[in-house]
């Protein structure tokens, strides 16, 4: 297995990693409350922690969506979060000309699962020499990520990681390959769940996704059960009000039952 580091969050370790924050950086207070609450979490629980919003919502259902407060903002809000909090932080790139300037500030550089193929993309990412972690598409079988990594190392990347966000089903639906989860980690990199996405219906509200919350902490146990390296969690104090993603965030006042059971299932299987 092939580690790396996002500031002192080793990936493909001992330890497992945990990747959070709301869906958006929708303001400064939310973020640094999210932010504060998950790393004394993941302090009790021993888990490492990395920071994420994003600060374009690039691929939404409708045009009438909000997609955020544009990269200056967002990474202003990443960067004092990092540096006030001392938490590595991660977020979004969409186009090759923004993997400079989000390298300069974030640990980790994301690229959305509709991106996973997008070469240039890839190369831009791992040129910057952060790690980068690529969200499997929902239309790749997971065998099919083999060929990202590939790229990826083909780039000289400095860190890789492949994360799981659900299979296309049908129409407005996701299902996930448990079993795909150690597919994706017999290619030697680190693999992240991402339970909160898993949970969505795409387009399932017509003019925005829709999900079952509910299934979020059974999807985590059984990916933590099979055995994954980090989950992505995306957590806000009100997911009813969130700007996005609204029906499959996690509530951040119950975050600590999802994180008890993770730690619990986690030494069991250990």
């Amino acid at each position: 297995m092939t580690t790396f580091h996002a500031g002192d969050v080793e990936f493909g370790g001992d330890r497992l990693a945990i990747i959070a924050g709301p869906c958006l950086a929708e303001s400064r207070d939310l973020c640094f409350e999210v932010a504060e609450g998950v790393k004394a979490l993941c302090a009790k629980y021993g888990f490492g922690y990395v920071f994420k919003a994003s600060f374009d919502k690039a691929n939404r259902t409708s045009v009438n969506t909000t997609r955020g407060a544009g990269m200056e903002a967002g990474l202003a809000i990443l960067s004092e979060i990092k540096d006030r909090l001392g938490l590595p932080v991660t977020t979004d790139v969409h186009l090759p000309d923004q993997a400079a300037p989000v390298a300069d500030v974030c640990d980790i550089l994301q690229v959305p699962a509709f991106l996973c193929r997008q070469s240039d993309l890839l190369e831009a990412c791992a040129q910057t020499g952060r790690p980068v972690n690529v969200k499997k598409g929902q239309f790749l079988a997971p065998w099919d990520a083999k060929n990202i990594v590939d790229k990826l190392q083909s780039f000289d990347a400095k860190g890789v990681m492949l994360t799981e966000r659900g299979t296309s089903f049908g129409y407005n639906a996701l299902v996930v390959d448990m079993p795909g989860l150690e597919v994706m980690r017999s290619f030697g990199v680190p693999v992240c769940f991402d339970a909160t996405h898993s949970a969505q219906r795409p387009g399932g509200q017509g003019a925005s996704s829709g999900g079952n919350r509910d299934s979020i902490p059974a999807l985590t146990r059984a990916a933590v059960a099979v055995g994954v390296d980090a989950l992505f969690l995306e957590i806000h104090p009100n997911p009813a009000q969130a700007l996005s993603d609204s029906a499959t965030q996690w509530p951040l006042d119950r975050a600590e039952e999802l994180f008890e059971q993770i730690a619990r299932i986690r030494t069991a299987t250990r």
